[in-house]
């Protein structure tokens, strides 16, 4: 427990962008699993469509900070070059 009134505030504020970061990290796991999913049942119009959400949510997740922009980066670019393997074959 916290004994300054400074470190309760932290405490807080920590607590509070842990939530956020948690709700944030869920939303985008869904969205590629979801990604996944579509890639399964070979239609391409939901495949784009899941890849354009995935990808706008780990690019809102990097500029929140919940995750780093590198990650993000990377894992936008591995989603488009499996989506577009799978597309063209």
């Amino acid at each position: 427990m916290a004994n300054h009134k400074s470190a309760a505030k932290r405490a807080r504020q920590d607590e509070k962008r842990r939530a956020r970061n948690r709700q944030i990290t869920t939303r985008v796991r869904s969205a590629i699993k979801k990604l996944h999913a579509e890639l399964k049942k070979d239609d391409s119009a939901a495949t784009i469509g899941a890849l354009r959400n995935a990808e706008s949510l780990i690019r809102r997740a990097a500029s929140k900070g919940a995750i780093p922009k590198t990650r993000a980066s990377r894992s936008i670019s591995r989603l488009a070059k499996t989506t577009n393997q799978l597309s063209t074959n």
